[in-house]
């Protein structure tokens, strides 16, 4: 039964774009939309309050007071707007662009916001609501001064779906670098080394720095069973949202490469722009990708890592110039970062990556480096890569050595370089999604979908997902219930438009004829699907051509 008096609704997302297919998180985070005209690093002082747009961080007398990313970003808005005042539906747009948003929703932010800052809504000292107009900021403001940016800041922590992931920003600039970090990383210990403490220090000049330990590893929390590369991708999302970045250059080398190219394709209106190094588009040789390691060489791999926990032959293996002083630092570091079990589950997690199928799919601008005696990947598989995302620049580089810090200059150079003449540029309006297409009647008003719900231009249903294994655990969780009974679902990926609710295209057909293949009670799944959730876990048997259905029995009807 619907609401008597449902609450008013706007859709925002026409300014902005939706943050991510699904929907979810605080909505955007602290942009330069909210701190326009203000220097980078400024600190806006009122009353005994200081405003950190730098830090994204509210301090009374020099104490950091808790405040959620969105609350933030509406404060440090209507400050900066203190002049007049912001009509709600201003604040709606701003802040909430991409998501529906009601009223109710900018009420709550607005009344946080007072807490925050020592006022109320009967007071109105500091926000004053301005009746059917929208809110003022009315005390006296002021710049105080400029936010120090010295190496090193603390490590903070974003929530992820219930674990904490550590993250770090350093540098300064206005433009936001997330570097997303090979194996394993550790935010501390990643300076102790002069000559990586060198190359962090440089990429911080060149813009904001904000780096991550990625869930399992490092100063972040440690689950039971390591996530695969889409829920890494929603780590990555977290810690932006909580660092108050809106958009931003990815960096990923090595291991962190693939999850930078998936988040490029999926989420194209929070990536400016994508820079690889020493990376590649699978981890295992196949023929038509011969480059790669083979399947007994990753094994050797494997076992003389987590079985001998041999950290500084393994440097020395991928860059033969590391001399004894970075061995032991790179040993110390990897140690620290991860367990022996730890790196055994992440080494066969990674053999299993394979994104091949999203590198067409990528539509922001793109830097791929790879040096010419690489000992870790071949320059191949940069080559490849750069071959097979659009538009993408390949600088091919001298040397052996894999690891970044060891000339780093010669890497950074080319990043200062692209970086220096990376024109802004809007998102694309189409994003890269896992698309479950449903063949039966589907009762909507059951168990919800995370997915967000669409349909073809003639009306057929449909659920669009930022990454295709939280669609396929929605399927089987569906199809497992007693609404599941003669319902098909066929998943694809595709690329589809970020906002709206029709979807149509190859990968949207695709993905409705697998449904019309399925078995009752059955999904089936694309060979790209198959590739893109290798290491979470799932695993598939063939079912005709071209399709796989997950390897547990599904449902029939009876």
């Amino acid at each position: 039964m619907a609401h008597p008096c449902p609450p008013r609704i706007w859709d925002t997302r026409a300014h902005y774009g939706q943050r991510g297919l699904a929907g979810g998180g605080f909505g955007r985070a602290i942009s330069s939309v909210v701190v326009e005209g203000y220097r980078p690093g400024v600190i806006v002082g009122f009353e005994d309050l200081e405003l950190d747009l730098s830090r994204v961080e509210l301090r009374r007398s020099d104490v950091r007071v808790p405040v959620e990313p969105q609350v933030f970003e509406v404060l440090a808005y209507l400050v900066n707007h203190r002049d007049r005042v912001v009509p709600k539906e201003e604040l709606m747009d701003k802040i909430w662009g991409g998501r529906f948003v009601s009223e109710a929703a900018v009420t709550s932010r607005i009344k946080q916001a007072r807490q925050a800052i020592g006022d109320n809504g009967q007071a109105q000292r500091l926000i004053r609501t301005v009746h059917s107009r929208g809110y003022r900021f009315v005390a006296p403001a002021r710049e105080v001064g400029t936010a120090p940016a010295p190496r090193h800041q603390p490590v903070d922590y974003a929530d992820s779906d219930g674990l904490k992931i550590a993250y770090q920003v350093t540098g300064r600039g206005d433009r936001d670098i997330v570097l997303v970090a090979g194996f394993v990383s550790h935010l501390e210990l990643d300076w102790a080394e002069p000559r990586h403490a060198g190359f962090l220090d440089r990429l911080g000049s060149l813009g904001r720095l904000i780096r991550f330990d990625k869930r399992g590893t490092g100063m972040s929390d440690r689950p039971i069973d390591l996530p695969d590369t889409e829920t890494r991708m929603q780590d990555v999302l977290a810690v932006m949202d909580a660092a108050g970045s809106g958009r931003a250059v990815l960096f990923g080398y090595s291991e962190g490469g693939p999850m930078s190219i998936l988040m490029a394709a999926m989420h194209p209106e929070r990536v400016e722009a994508l820079v690889l190094y020493g990376t590649y588009a699978r981890r295992l040789r196949t023929d038509d990708y011969p480059w790669a390691h083979t399947a007994e060489e990753r094994r050797r791999y494997t076992e003389r890592l987590a079985g001998e926990w041999s950290w500084e032959a393994d440097m020395r293996a991928m860059a033969p110039s590391a001399d004894d002083a970075m061995a032991r630092w790179w040993g110390q570091r990897a140690r620290a970062a991860a367990t022996p079990s730890t790196v055994r589950s992440l080494i066969t997690m990674n053999s299993l990556i394979d994104v091949r199928a999203a590198l067409g799919t990528v539509r922001v601008p793109t830097l791929v480096m790879h040096r010419r005696g690489d000992q870790d990947s071949s320059v191949e598989e940069g080559r490849y890569l750069a071959e097979h995302i659009p538009g993408a620049q390949f600088v091919e580089l001298s040397g052996v050595n894999h690891f970044v810090a060891i000339d780093a200059n010669q890497i950074l150079d080319q990043v200062e370089r692209f970086l220096a003449d990376l024109e802004s540029v809007p998102a694309t309006r189409r994003a890269l999604g896992a698309v479950l297409a449903v063949s039966g009647p589907v009762n909507l008003a059951g168990p919800p979908f995370v997915g967000r719900a669409a349909r073809t231009p003639d009306g057929q249903t449909v659920f669009v997902y930022d990454g295709p294994a939280a669609a396929i655990r929605d399927a089987l969780s569906f199809l497992s219930g007693p609404q599941g009974r003669g319902i098909r679902f066929g998943l694809q990926i595709a690329e589809v438009p970020r906002t709206g609710s029709v979807v149509d295209g190859p990968g949207v057909e695709a993905a409705l004829g697998l449904a019309r293949r399925a078995e009752p009670g059955q999904l089936l799944v694309s060979a790209a699907i198959r590739d893109l959730v290798a290491g979470s876990g799932m695993s598939f048997v063939p079912d005709g051509q071209d399709a796989y259905r997950p390897a547990e029995p599904t449902l029939t009807s009876s």
